[in-house]
C-alpha cells in the first residue's frame, strides 16, 4: 500500500487526480491541460537588467471544445482536501471559469460559482468527479447561453494556423464574452483593452468564430488610419485570404464577405462621397469599430452616420481609452464594457512593459519667459511683453535654445542608455517635429554622418518620413532610430522595440496621453525590449496620477451634482461642452471674464508663430519618478516609501535581522520584498556606495550605518574563519567571498555559480562539492559564510 503522505504533488496528480478525471469521461489528450501557465510573469528592472516574476499557473484546466470550463488546484496529501480552494477561486475569477475544484488525492472540494445557496461548496469522493456534459451545462448557465444557436456559436473553435499560437487568457475572455453576448441577442458591445494587448488579433478571432459558425455572414472592420488598415490586412486578418477586400477610392464590390475600410473612405461632405450608401442598410450583420473612442461615439460625427445607416447590424467597439465626457460617451452608445483589461493588469501579468519616468523641468517652462524690453523675433518683429509658458512654446513662440536643450538632454540620456534604442519624440506640431529632427541631427552628427536616417521626421505631410514608418516599427531594421512626430504616430503604430518616449508636446487629454504611452508598452524579448522610459519635458506625466490610467474607465457623464470646475479635465474645458442646470434644465452659460488686453494684442493674434533666439535655457531640475507595485506614483521620498514598506513587514530591526539570518536563501527575501513593492533598483541607483540590499534596508528603515560589500567581505577575511577547511575548499570560499563583494549575496547562493570563471579552475561542480564532503555540507558552508558576512549585524 502506497503511503500517500510521502508522495509529491506531482505523484498525487498522476496517481489519483488524473485517473479520477479520466474515469469521469474526460479525454486527457483533448480536454485536459496540466500545469498551465496563463501569465508571463511581471517584469522587474534593475538598471538595464530585467527579470521576470513567477507566472500564475493552474494545475489543471478542463476544456469543452475551446472553452475552459473548470479548474483544479492540486496539493500533496500532507494538506487537506480543501487547502487549494482559495487559490483556485482566485484563478477562476481571473480566467472567468464557473466550476472550481481543490484536491489532495483523497477526493475533491467542488465550488460551484453558478449557485447562491448552501450547495455552493460540496465534498466529492474521488470516483464522483463530474462529467464534461455536467460541467458544460454549468458553464452555459453561468454564461446565460440558452438557445441552440447560442450554443453553436459558443462551441465554434478558434482559428489555428498550425503554428501553435493561441489566444492569451484575457483575449479568450474578451472573445468568449463578445460572442456569448451576441449569441444572447446583444447588438452593441464594447471591449476595453490596453494598447499592446492584441485588440486586432482578438477582433480577428471574434469575426472568425461568428463567421464560421454562420452567425454573421458579412462583416465590416472600420478604422480611421491607413496604417491601421494596412497592419490589419497584412497581419492577423491575412488568413481570410480571398474572402476579404479593402475598400479603396470609394469603389464598392459586393462579392466579398469581409470588408476593411477607413471611415473617411466611406463618408464625406456631400452625398456623392457617402460611398457606404452603395450598400443596402442590411448588407452587413457585424461591424467592428477599431479605436472607437476617436469619433464614432459622438452623436453628430460623420462616422456615427455610418453606424446609424447600418443600425440593424451588431456593432462591436474596440478601444484602449473609452471616451467619457459630458457629450461624448462610448458607454452611452455601446453600453458598459463586456470586458476590461487594463494597462495595470497587463504589466502585473507580464504581457506589457513596465516603465520609468524621468521628468526634466527647463527654467523657461517652470519660471516662464518674459522678453526683455525691445526684444524682437528673428524677422525683426516686436515680441509682445508678457510672460510665456509651456503652452506657448512651439505653438505661438519658438525659442531656438529650448529646442536645442531638449535635443541635447535626449542625446545625453541615449548616450548613457543605448544610442540605438528606438525613440519617438512627440512634438507640438509638424514645424516643431521638423526643427527637433534638425537639433537631434546636430547633436548626433557622428551617427547621422554614418546614416542620415538615424533621425527622421515622420509626420503626415512628409512623404520621405512616412515611407520610413514601416522600417521604424520593424525590429529587424536598424534605421531610423529616432522618429520626431506630432500626430501621425500617436495611435495604431505597433512599435514593439520602442524603448524611449520623449514628451515635448502639451498633452491635455487623458485619451491622447494613454495612446502615446501605449507606443512603449509592447514587449519584444528577442530584441531585449522589456521596459521603456518616458522623458517628460512638459510635465505630462501628471496624468499618471489619474485613476483612469490605473483602474476602470472613469465615467464623467452625466453630471448629477455641483462640479468644481477647477477639477474638470483640460479635455472637457477644450471641448466647451454645455453644462445643464439640474433644476431648471437650462444651459448654464460660462463666459470668460472680459479683460482689457495689452496694447497691440489684436495685431499679435493675427501674426503667425514667432521665432526667437539668444534666450538662456537650462535644466532647472531633472528627477526620476517611481511607481509602486500597484502602478501608483510614489509621492513621498524613496527613503520614506521604502521605510514604510519594511516597517509594515518587520516590526523592529531585530525582527528583520532574525528573518534575514534564518532564511535558507537570501534571494527569497529579496524577491518577496520586491513583490511587496520595495524599489530595489531605485535604491541601488540612489546610493553611490557598493552596498548590499541588506545594508540599504537597515540604513533606510532603521538608520543603521551601511557597510559596502567589500567592507563586509574584508571583515570575514580578517576573522580568519576559513582555517577549519582544506586548501581547495578554502580557495572556493574565498572566491565566493570575492564574488559577493562584486555582485551581491544572490549570486553566491546558487550551485550554478560553480560553473563560471574562476571556479572552473578548481574543477567541475561535482569535484568542487566533493572537497566539502557532500552537497549538503557545501550548502551548509555557504550558509555559514553568509552568517559570517552578516555576523556584526
Amino acid at each position: 500500500m502506497v503511503d500517500k503522505k510521502s508522495l509529491s504533488e506531482r505523484d498525487i496528480c498522476s496517481k489519483f487526480i488524473t485517473p479520477a478525471i479520466q474515469k469521469a469521461g474526460w479525454n486527457i489528450q483533448t480536454q485536459v491541460l496540466e500545469e498551465v501557465s496563463f501569465t508571463d510573469g511581471k517584469i522587474y528592472v534593475r538598471g538595464k537588467l530585467t527579470a521576470r516574476g513567477e507566472r500564475k499557473r493552474a494545475d489543471y484546466l478542463l476544456y469543452y471544445q475551446d472553452n475552459p470550463i473548470a479548474i483544479i488546484e492540486a496539493k500533496d496529501n500532507k494538506h487537506s482536501v480543501r487547502a487549494g480552494i482559495q487559490q483556485a477561486l482566485n484563478y477562476a475569477r481571473i480566467l472567468d471559469i464557473p466550476s472550481v475544484f481543490s484536491s489532495n488525492g483523497d477526493g475533491f472540494i467542488f465550488h460551484d460559482r453558478t449557485v447562491t445557496d448552501e450547495s455552493i461548496e460540496t465534498e466529492l469522493p474521488l470516483d464522483a468527479f463530474p462529467s464534461p456534459e455536467v460541467l458544460w451545462l454549468k458553464y452555459k448557465h453561468y454564461k446565460g447561453i440558452v438557445t441552440p444557436e447560442g450554443e453553436k456559436i459558443a462551441m465554434q473553435k478558434y482559428f489555428s494556423d498550425g503554428s501553435g499560437r493561441k489566444p492569451r487568457y484575457y483575449q479568450q475572455i474578451a472573445i468568449n464574452r463578445t460572442v456569448e453576448a451576441i449569441a444572447n441577442g446583444q447588438n452593441r458591445i464594447l471591449l476595453v483593452m490596453a494598447t499592446g494587448t492584441g485588440k486586432t488579433y482578438t477582433a480577428f478571432q471574434i469575426i472568425h468564430r461568428l463567421w464560421k459558425s454562420g452567425a454573421k455572414k458579412r462583416i465590416l472592420f472600420l478604422a480611421d488610419r491607413n496604417a491601421l488598415i494596412d497592419q490589419t490586412k497584412r497581419g492577423d486578418f491575412k488568413h481570410f485570404k480571398d474572402k476579404m477586400t479593402v475598400v479603396k477610392n470609394r469603389m464598392i464590390d459586393k462579392s466579398y464577405e469581409i470588408y476593411l475600410a477607413l471611415y473617411q473612405g466611406l463618408s464625406g461632405a456631400d452625398e456623392e462621397a457617402n460611398a457606404y450608401k452603395q450598400f443596402s442598410p442590411d448588407f452587413f450583420d457585424l461591424i467592428i469599430i477599431d479605436e472607437c473612442h476617436r469619433g464614432s461615439a459622438k452623436e453628430d460625427s460623420a462616422w456615427r452616420e455610418i453606424l446609424t445607416y447600418f443600425g440593424k447590424a451588431t456593432h462591436v467597439g474596440l478601444t484602449a481609452t473609452p471616451k467619457e465626457t459630458k457629450e461624448t460617451s462610448n458607454t452611452e452608445y455601446f453600453g458598459e464594457p463586456v470586458y476590461t483589461y487594463s494597462l495595470k493588469q497587463g504589466i502585473d501579468d507580464g504581457f506589457l512593459a513596465p516603465y520609468k519616468v524621468v521628468r526634466i523641468a527647463l527654467n523657461v517652462d517652470a519660471e516662464g519667459y518674459r522678453p526683455e524690453q525691445g526684444k524682437t523675433d528673428k524677422d525683426g518683429n516686436a515680441i509682445e511683453d508678457r510672460i510665456y509658458n509651456r503652452k506657448d512654446f512651439d505653438r505661438s513662440l519658438v525659442i531656438d535654445e529650448r529646442t536645442d536643450t531638449v535635443a541635447k538632454k535626449v542625446t545625453e540620456y541615449l548616450k548613457g542608455f543605448d544610442r540605438f534604442a528606438k525613440t519617438i519624440i512627440f512634438c507640438v506640431d509638424i514645424d516643431h517635429a521638423e526643427r527637433m529632427r534638425n537639433a537631434i541631427a546636430r547633436h548626433n552628427a557622428d551617427l547621422v554622418a554614418e546614416n542620415y536616417k538615424y533621425v527622421m521626421q515622420i509626420t503626415g505631410d512628409n512623404d520621405e518620413g512616412k515611407r520610413e514608418l514601416d522600417n521604424f516599427i520593424n525590429p529587424e531594421e536598424k534605421y531610423p532610430v529616432i522618429a520626431t512626430t506630432s500626430e501621425l504616430m500617436t495611435t495604431g503604430v505597433d512599435a514593439q522595440t520602442c524603448k524611449v518616449i520623449v514628451l515635448d508636446a502639451n498633452i491635455n487629454s487623458m485619451t491622447k496621453f494613454k495612446q502615446i504611452v501605449g507606443r512603449g508598452t509592447r514587449i519584444n524579448e528577442e530584441f531585449n525590449k522589456l521596459y521603456f522610459t518616458i522623458l517628460d519635458f512638459r510635465n505630462a506625466t501628471d496624468n499618471f496620477a489619474d485613476p483612469d490610467f490605473d483602474g476602470d474607465p472613469l465615467r464623467v457623464k452625466p453630471i448629477t451634482e455641483d462640479v468644481d470646475l477647477t477639477t474638470v479635465t483640460a479635455e472637457e474645458e477644450q471641448e466647451e461642452q454645455p453644462i445643464i442646470d439640474d433644476i431648471t434644465g437650462d444651459e448654464i452659460i460660462i463666459a470668460p471674464p472680459k479683460v482689457r488686453e495689452p496694447s497691440g494684442h489684436e495685431e499679435y493674434q493675427k501674426r503667425p508663430k514667432q521665432y526667437v533666439n539668444g534666450v538662456d535655457v537650462s535644466v532647472l531640475v531633472s528627477r526620476e519618478l517611481y511607481f509602486d507595485h500597484n502602478g501608483k506614483p510614489i509621492t513621498t521620498s524613496l527613503k520614506d516609501y521604502t521605510k514604510s514598506i519594511i516597517q509594515q513587514n518587520f516590526a523592529s530591526l531585530d525582527d528583520f535581522l532574525l528573518t534575514w539570518n534564518n532564511a535558507v536563501k537570501k534571494e527569497a527575501i529579496i524577491k518577496e520584498l520586491q513583490e511587496q513593492g520595495v524599489m530595489v533598483e531605485a535604491l541601488y541607483e540612489a546610493v553611490d556606495k557598493q552596498v548590499d540590499l541588506f545594508d540599504l534596508i537597515c540604513h533606510v528603515a532603521y538608520d543603521q550605518p551601511p557597510l559596502t560589500r567589500k567592507e563586509r567581505a574584508n571583515n570575514v577575511k580578517k576573522r580568519n574563519y576559513f582555517t577549519k577547511y582544506g586548501d581547495q575548499a578554502r580557495k572556493v570560499l574565498e572566491t565566493l567571498l570575492d564574488k559577493y563583494a562584486d555582485e551581491g549575496v544572490e549570486n553566491i547562493e546558487s550551485i550554478e555559480v560553480l560553473r563560471v570563471k574562476p571556479f572552473d579552475e578548481y574543477g567541475s561542480p561535482i569535484e568542487i562539492i566533493s572537497e566539502f564532503g557532500s552537497k549538503q555540507k557545501y550548502l551548509e558552508a555557504v550558509k555559514e559564510l553568509e552568517n559570517e558576512l552578516y555576523r556584526k549585524a
